[in-house]
């Protein structure tokens, strides 16, 4: 078994970081392999099916380390409850024969947790994560720039110590989702988070009062499909 990390500007070094940590604590072999999605104008212009473009640059990267090295499979780590969301990139991993042994399983995140937490692994409890290319608006075109704005704004909450959150990027306006138990603390720490924020490049900094929710983003999806539905 070899473990692979894609290392790229829509991926926080600090998540590369972590993940080589709990690696060399499992001593498992690592690699570590660039991927170029921004490079890909389909990926940039950031539509609906972004998430396929980066799958399928990450996927065929890892293909070709797993020729060059004899190894028959590829898996990713994916799991029951992914089919639940908009997943075009489980779409990349179909073509390019990636599996997904957990969702395969039907493990869900909690059960994931579960069992790397009865294992001892030292990141059982570790919040939900997706890559930085998903706190854009479909239609915001993505940049190195915004990418390294949203991870700035990211890495000074956890810095506070906030753990499930997500930097949500609105043109000149940054929207934060917390927990809503996280809504006082981020009441307490108001004028720091403006002052960063605002650093970084954003005029006005919002509360998302209904809280941290994955995939948020897709809402607009959904509420297009519904409307489309309603037509006659």
């Amino acid at each position: 078994a070899l473990a692979v990390i894609g290392n790229s500007e829509a991926f926080p070094k600090g998540e590369v970081e972590a993940a080589l940590r709990v690696a060399e604590q499992l001593g498992i072999p690592v690699v570590q392999v660039s991927t170029h999605e921004l490079s890909n104008p389909l990926f940039r212009v950031n539509t609906p099916d972004r998430c396929y473009h980066c799958k399928t640059e990450l996927f065929g990267v890892l293909r070709k380390v797993a020729d060059e090295r004899g190894l028959r499979w590829v898996a990713d780590g994916s799991n029951a409850d992914d089919a639940g969301d908009f997943r075009p990139g489980m779409r990349a991993a179909s073509e390019l024969h990636v599996r997904s042994p957990l969702r395969e399983a039907g493990m869900t995140k909690n059960d994931v947790r579960a069992v790397a937490k009865a294992l001892g692994l030292p990141n059982w409890d570790k919040p939900s994560f997706a890559c930085l290319s998903s706190r854009f608006p479909y239609g915001t075109e993505i940049t190195p720039e915004l990418l390294a704005r949203v991870d700035g704004c990211e890495r000074f909450l956890r810095e506070l110590g906030f753990r499930q959150f997500r930097v949500r990027h609105h043109d000149t306006v940054c929207r934060l989702e917390v927990e809503p138990a996280d809504f006082a603390r981020v009441l307490e720490h108001r004028q720091a988070i403006l002052n960063r924020f605002r650093e970084l490049g954003y005029l006005y900094v919002t509360l998302d009062i209904e809280g941290f929710r994955s995939g948020k983003m897709n809402d607009v999806l959904r509420l297009g499909s519904q409307a489309s539905g309603t037509k006659e």
